[in-house]
């Protein structure tokens, strides 16, 4: 995936996002076994690669966030209160 394809990760649905997000894995999946058995010309894609789909679970988890009911956000909040204390 190319950088200008992950700068509109904001634009994109969430159905967009979510098939993004299989087929990166997907990809992933395939050229770690490939790197496994016979190796990659460039080892390199597959950091690249597990960046970008990175960048799309952060992108999904922010809207989980942004959509999050009062109540729940005070939940989290608790949450990270105590795990900051331990």
């Amino acid at each position: 995936m190319a950088k200008q394809k992950l700068e509109g990760l904001a634009e994109m649905s969430d159905a967009d996002l979510a098939t993004e997000l299989e087929g990166s894995e997907a990809l992933y999946r395939k050229m770690k076994f490939e790197h496994a058995v016979k190796g990659l010309a460039n080892p390199m894609d597959l950091r690249d690669l597990r960046r970008n789909i990175a960048r799309i679970n952060t992108e999904v988890r922010k809207r989980q966030v942004v959509n999050l009911s009062a109540e729940e956000v005070a939940m989290r909040s608790k949450m990270r209160a105590r795990r900051r204390k331990q």
